[in-house]
């Protein structure tokens, strides 16, 4: 499981260091301001998807129920199953962007109501409506991966998304050396969304891996009334943390350049949530739904405990990480081009309260599986539901005073509402399965990273703030490794992690 949880994870981590360079070239691009806010409120739109759809949402229902169909009939079935999966994903998805494209200046004022009446709004509604073929094509793909992750097959699908950042790279370092319109570059990049999503779809079809969901066929019997009744919940809650950021967004369209501030600062949270969440996501499904069919309580036990270990060992030194050095990762990402000074300081602020709540991002990501390995999808969404609210009440009251980062802490505040109920809930039904090895080690793991997080702050001054340049690019290098290495060393002298059994359990064969 941790072989695979690597495989999964080292793919999320290239492709969000991409994402960092787009991100980091769409703001030397476009800057902040009404450009900026139209083409990222319609880019949040396409981020919902990719949530919805992929990055292991659909697994969530997929998987297991591609499983019971291969273990009770035979891959044959399975396929047959997974083709009706297939070409009922595309026929819909194909009828729901001819409706989103007619209904898109409401979508756009329902996501961003501060546009209305403003010029940004038209511009959001172009962006978005230039990026909708991406939908079309991100069904097929997410599909497609959902089956190679129930074969075990994980390095495909977690190096394909790869491609969507490289062909936005490419799109966007040619429009600054064309020197494009802020506005024409904001359309040319939303065109490319779509082209970049044919590409991942492309790559996964040359793989022949379109056999195992044959035939295809457009189907809305029982059964797939039955699948679709748990997918769209599970899908919905898989992609939590993104429709928090929308209902951050919605508050904060109200204040201009705020939704940009948000974005760039989200951006930062979703490189360790998409690290841990992403192969939570993908690896551990699989993982619990054959342990629980099979009744096997002691894989149970040890399946959810080492995902339990692995996402707090991550999240927390990551938390402290980002909240302690979001200054100055911040100016050396973004603060190029129409990105000024005043942008990095409110996004850096933003980063600080959206940090606190990524521990909680990553606990749901943990506890999720444990239902949808019991068909249980809709716990996860009403969780995700209670998140949602507690999000935009909070983010009414803290935004007016407080801004962008008011509007960040009510996001991170939903978070751990979200993930403090989907703890009652699982304690409640079936009990979450810790194992003692877990017990033993979770205190030592946040208490070794208590410590790198104090080492960082005491020496966060030793690089000057009026640093710039390469010289800037190696000193928060070094700081951050020294960080990593110092955590590294704590966790094998307080006995939580052995270096040496880890690495020799990796070369073990599979």
């Amino acid at each position: 499981m941790i072989r695979s949880f690597l495989t999964v994870s080292t793919g999320t981590l290239a492709s969000r260091l991409l994402g960092f360079a787009r991100d980091s070239l769409i703001a030397a691009l476009l800057g902040t301001g009404a450009v900026a806010d139209a083409f990222l409120a319609a880019f949040q739109l396409v981020n919902v998807v990719r949530r919805l759809l992929s990055e292991g949402a659909l697994n969530a229902a997929l998987v297991p129920a591609w499983l019971r169909v291969r273990d009770r009939d035979d891959e044959t079935a399975a396929a047959a199953f997974a083709g009706r999966v297939l070409g009922t994903v595309c026929a819909a998805l194909v009828a729901i962007s001819i409706g989103i494209a007619v209904l898109m200046p409401l979508i756009i004022t329902v996501i961003a109501p501060g546009f209305l009446g403003s010029g940004t709004l038209d511009l959001a509604v172009q962006n978005a409506r230039l990026m909708l073929p991406y939908l079309a094509f991100a069904g097929p793909v997410t599909v497609l991966m959902g089956l190679l992750n129930a074969q075990g097959r994980f390095a495909l699908t977690a190096f394909s998304p790869l491609l969507f950042n490289i062909a936005l790279i490419a799109a966007i370092a040619a429009l600054l050396l064309w020197h494009a319109d802020a506005a024409l570059a904001g359309w040319m990049l939303a065109a490319t969304v779509g082209i970049a999503g044919l590409l991942q779809l492309l790559m996964l079809l040359s793989q022949r891996s379109a056999r195992l969901a044959t035939p295809l066929r457009v189907s809305f019997d029982k059964e797939m009334r039955a699948f679709f009744a748990k997918a769209i919940p599970g899908m919905i809650a898989s992609s939590g943390p993104q429709w928090l950021i929308v209902a951050g967004a919605i508050i904060a369209s109200a204040t201009p350049s705020a939704v940009s501030w948000l974005y760039f600062a989200n951006r930062l949270v979703e490189l360790p949530l998409g690290i841990v969440g992403v192969a939570m996501g993908t690896v551990l499904v699989p993982e619990l739904t054959r342990a629980v069919g099979s009744g096997d309580h002691v894989a149970v036990a040890h399946a959810e405990s080492r995902a339990l270990e692995l996402a707090t060992g991550l999240a927390v030194p990551a938390t402290f990480g980002l909240i302690v050095l979001a200054d100055p990762i911040v100016r050396l990402l973004f603060e190029h081009g129409a990105f000024s000074a005043d942008d990095s300081a409110a996004t850096a602020q933003a980063l600080v309260s959206l940090a606190l709540g990524l521990p909680a991002h990553v606990l749901i990501k943990a506890l999720s599986p444990a239902f949808y390995g019991r068909s249980d999808t809709m716990t996860p969404l009403r969780a995700i539901a209670n998140g949602f609210v507690v999000t935009v009440v909070l983010a009414l009251l803290l935004g007016h005073v407080f801004g962008a980062s008011g509007i960040a802490a009510s996001i991170a505040a939903g978070a751990w509402s979200s993930a403090l109920s989907l703890l009652r809930k699982g304690t409640s039904e079936f009990g979450f399965s810790v194992d003692a090895s877990a017990r033993t080690r979770l205190p030592r793991i946040v208490l070794a990273a208590s410590a790198m997080g104090a080492l960082l702050w005491l020496t966060r001054g030793l690089v000057p703030a009026e640093t710039h340049g390469f010289i800037k690019f190696v000193a928060l290098g070094v700081q951050i490794a020294t960080g990593i290495v110092v955590y590294g060393l704590l966790l094998q002298i307080l006995g939580a992690a052995s270096w040496r059994e880890a690495v020799n359990a990796l070369k073990r064969p599979a």
